[in-house]
């Protein structure tokens, strides 16, 4: 696989509230689309967040990749959760990195120009918690110049800023790319506009994928800030009051807004730690559909997806891909997802089945 965000040959399949799944051109999601929805999309750039570096009592390399902060406040940069490795780096699949030296409270972690002490060990060997040495524009300073995008096996060459990072980056949140923004580019934005499809954004500090350990893994998604701005949450409620349609670019923008959902069915803007884990046992409250990447099953990405959709759909969807070549990771190609009919919201005390994927786009195969 290559870091090509955009490739004109990627895929979309897409699933109807009714269990439908239509094969489409990604560059064609706008047709499945109405005017009055919302689409809503995480800005967050991608921060350098894999520094290596050398565990100062045994001397030995590690490599920290940087997993959580407390809030997107530029001072707390200097206050970090992170997952630790022992030599070696993104060559070798996370899953058979070697723990790092035994890590204790005080012990001093040398990352090229930074200097961070463990301050806590957070239930796994390889997480722990963080404190850099000096002021937030040097931690800031020496993440840029010494860090790397976190990468895994998946992409051979090495990874640069540029691939990760959206066409719509702006603070530099994201410890690994929102990258089902991947799906929007310029152009795309700019037929929005003519469609009378509004788009916002909000800013969520999207976290790891993988840690290389299945107990560490089940814990996923750690919680992660978020930041709403008010113009988005106004545009979002306008939407909801008028019976409109809220589709969600990725699975960090549906935690933010679930967790920043009111009991009336709104959505507050503002600051904010996203700290729940979404199931088939969660009630969405705002979302209508999401646009993500091809997960898979064992991940928190996938279990998300079983808000949306029933195992068997979700199942049916899988095989679909597979038969067709979908490719999966972070730059391979995409799915939209509408909610079940059985598990639409309500607005104002009518139910929202008021929409369907299907028929949209003449030129696409259902299944």
């Amino acid at each position: 696989m290559t870091p090509v965000q955009r490739p004109p040959s990627a895929k979309l399949l897409v699933v109807d509230g009714d269990g439908r799944i239509t094969h489409a051109r990604r560059a064609d999601f706008i047709d499945y689309l109405e005017d009055g929805d919302v689409v809503v999309a995480n800005d967050a750039a991608t921060l350098p967040a894999s520094l290596h570096g050398v565990h100062q009592t045994t001397g030995q390399p590690i490599e920290v990749r940087l997993t959580g902060r407390s809030s997107l406040s530029p001072a707390d940069i200097v206050n970090a959760s992170a997952v630790v490795f022992g030599a070696g780096d993104y060559h070798t699949p996370t899953e058979h990195r070697p723990l790092p030296p035994p890590l204790l409270s005080g012990d001093r972690l040398l990352l090229g120009p930074l200097v961070a002490t463990v301050t806590g060990m957070l239930g796994h060997p390889r997480l722990v918690s963080l404190h850099f040495e000096g002021t937030p524009d040097i931690v800031w300073a020496g993440i840029a110049r010494h860090g790397r995008p976190i990468q895994y096996a998946h992409v051979p060459t090495p990874l640069e800023m540029w691939d990760v990072w959206t066409a719509i980056a702006g603070y530099p949140a994201a410890f690994e790319p929102p990258s089902a923004g991947f799906v929007l580019d310029w152009r795309m934005l700019a037929r929005l506009r003519d469609r009378n499809i509004a788009f916002v954004t909000l800013t969520h500090a999207a976290g790891v994928s993988s840690t290389g350990d299945d107990e560490l893994d089940a814990r996923l998604p750690f919680d992660e800030p978020y930041v709403i701005p008010p113009a988005t949450a106004s545009a979002i409620n306008c939407a909801i009051a008028q019976g409109h349609r809220i589709v969600a670019i990725g699975t960090t923008v549906v935690r933010a807004l679930e967790h920043a959902a009111t009991a009336l069915g709104r959505v507050r803007s503002g600051a904010g730690v996203a700290t729940q884990r979404i199931t088939a046992n969660s009630q969405l409250h705002l979302v209508d559909a999401i646009v993500t990447g091809v997960h898979d099953p064992a991940t928190s990405h996938y279990q998300l997806l079983r808000a949306f959709a029933d195992e068997r759909t979700l199942r049916r969807a899988a095989e679909a891909m597979t038969a067709a070549g979908y490719r999966t990771h972070e730059f391979g190609d995409s799915v939209l997802i509408e909610r079940g009919v059985s598990t639409l919201k309500t607005s104002a005390g009518f139910p929202t089945d008021r929409w369907s994927l299907s028929g949209q786009a003449s030129a696409a195969h259902a299944l």
